[in-house]
């Protein structure tokens, strides 16, 4: 899946481009828009964008300067240039900064669509070339380490018997009475970020990659065996097997191998990860309990005092959430304010309730997921009891927030937070839908909104989102009642109030234009002059008066 971004001053073109677009046919997931050449150049530096269109007479930063930026900054970067001049300077910076395709105004479906496939194909030949390797290497290492993987997860589970299963014991060198073993558990605070911006998606692809480098690092003195677990998604599993040695030496060297690894993995991927080692064992069945407190330690992670990456080999005592820690006793507010549309009085409480619990006890990263998993129990309940659809909800817990659109990524308190946020943003849309689902629509409010913020930047994804209704349907049903295109009845609106306005002498033209929600006094005298055949001067002069 790809992620597109438009960047055009004008919001009818980019609308059109939106519905013109095949973007499900050609496997685009994400469209995002910019409104100029500044703009734009930050939602590249803040998302991984597959393709730009772009373009090329635009204010501020016209579209020759963007590709010359983008050229030098993100050489590997797709574009599509727009323009409604056939102009040869820039037909000559679009093949100088090999763009895939240049478009004349006004696009068309065929012409849009056919670019888009040009750029498609060559995003996923790339694609293709960049995994072919690695994916030969699974392929090729798939047998032996995956029965290796499930003798020491049987082993950490505590169901390996050891009669029945014995010839499997020499796959992990747990014949060999000189041998010791350490478990060490890895979890990326930043995984679904990382998946989505370096791995394509591909969670697979993500712990080969991990347990690559773990297994390299700790070569240099362990023999070692990383993989993925298969009931936590963000965290990686190590055995690590050395021959002899005292168990302080041993100590001391898992932790400077996992902090190597840690920093190489920060350096190659941008992963932040927390790592928690267990004890050393001569009995390959005491894998469990070195597994068990590596798991402890991390857990026992102080949230507030975490900055980037960090090992740790401090066992934690785990404990239940106290009275005074659980959220219980705020649900009640929680749900007057979700219910009554004010989701940020919801966040305000469970700031203050969060950092309250900080200050007082400290919030570790096991006090933290159990905090996660109360409030979206809780949270489910009050959604479901306010009519929405269990469909709808993480009814199987906070895991399934990532299947509804929600990065489960926290390294930080204040990150964490930021996670809070979002969840309440979710269920606040959930049971705003599940309130409004039988209320009669009537496209007279989108009228009477736009004669009283005509001003404002008006989006037809502002009522698409509020009514839960289509950008194609609402464009529709607004023409048929009205006889105008919602942009149409916005730029009349204006014009009405232009000659109004324009009729008070006392009252200067860029005075005029910043009322009626023109950032550019020329962007409205040429509005006004396309609208009225005048400009806005020589309608005050008489003109056009009578």
């Amino acid at each position: 899946m790809y992620r597109v971004l438009i960047i055009d001053d004008e919001e009818p073109l980019r609308e059109a481009i939106r519905i013109l677009g095949d973007w499900k046919g050609l496997g685009i997931e994400e469209v995002l828009e910019a409104t100029d050449g500044k703009s734009g150049l930050d939602m590249l530096a803040s998302h991984k964008i597959d393709l730009a269109m772009i373009d090329m007479k635009m204010p501020e930063m016209n579209g020759m300067e963007l590709l010359q930026i983008i050229e030098r900054d993100y050489p590997d970067l797709l574009t599509i240039v727009i323009s409604g001049f056939n102009d040869f300077e820039y037909t000559r910076q679009a093949i100088r900064s090999k763009v895939v395709d240049y478009l004349l105004k006004p696009v068309n479906r065929s012409d849009l669509n056919q670019a888009l496939r040009k750029a498609i194909d060559v995003l996923d030949a790339k694609r293709r070339q960049e995994s072919e390797f690695i994916n030969r290497n699974i392929t090729l290492n798939m047998s032996l380490p995956r029965l290796k993987e499930k003798v020491y997860l049987s082993i950490i589970e505590r169901s390996f018997k050891s009669q029945t299963n014995e010839a499997f014991l020499p796959l992990i060198g747990a014949e060999d009475p000189g041998n010791r073993f350490t478990a060490v558990v890895l979890r990326m605070l930043n995984m679904e970020r990382i998946r989505k911006d370096r791995f394509h998606e591909d969670a697979d692809l993500l712990n080969f990659a991990v347990a690559n480098v773990i297994d390299e690092i700790a070569g240099d003195y362990f023999n070692a065996f990383s993989f993925a677990s298969p009931k936590q998604e963000r965290e990686v599993i190590a055995i690590l097997t050395v021959k002899g040695g005292y168990a302080e030496d041993i100590a001391f060297r898992s932790m400077h191998h996992m902090k190597k690894a840690a920093s190489m993995l920060e350096e190659l991927f941008g992963i932040q990860a927390i790592v928690g080692i267990g004890s050393s064992h001569a009995d390959a069945m005491q894998i469990a309990d070195s597994y068990e407190a590596a798991k402890s330690s991390i857990s026992g992670v102080e949230l507030s005092k975490l900055k980037g990456s960090a090992v740790t080999a401090a066992a934690v005592k785990s404990a239940t959430l106290k009275d005074s820690q659980s959220l219980t006793s705020r649900i009640p507010i929680l749900r007057s304010a979700l219910e009554s549309g004010t989701p940020q009085n919801a966040k305000t409480i469970l700031s203050e309730f969060v950092n309250r619990w900080n200050a007082s006890e400290g919030l570790s990263i096991g006090d933290a997921d159990r905090l996660l998993r109360e409030i979206v129990i809780l949270l489910n309940d009050m959604a479901l009891e306010l009519g929405a659809a269990p469909e709808r909800l993480p009814m199987r817990g906070e895991q399934d927030l990532r299947l509804f659109g929600i990065a489960m990524d926290f390294a930080s308190l204040e990150q964490y937070e930021e996670l809070l946020h979002r969840i309440l943003d979710f269920y606040s849309g959930e049971i705003r839908k599940a309130q409004t689902a039988n209320q009669p629509f009537d496209v007279g409010d989108i009228k009477s909104y736009i004669d009283n913020h005509y001003f404002e930047d008006i989006k037809i994804s502002l009522f698409a989102d509020k009514y839960f209704l289509s950008r194609e349907y609402l464009m529709k049903l607004f023409k048929q009642q009205f006889g105008f295109g919602i942009h149409e009845y916005v730029q009349k609106v204006r014009m009405d109030k232009a000659k109004e306005l324009l009729d008070d002498s006392s009252l200067k033209i860029q005075d005029i234009s910043e009322m009626l929600g023109y950032k550019d006094k020329n962007y409205f005298s040429k509005a006004f002059r396309n609208y009225y055949s005048v400009s806005p001067t020589e309608y005050r002069a008489g003109v056009t008066k009578g």
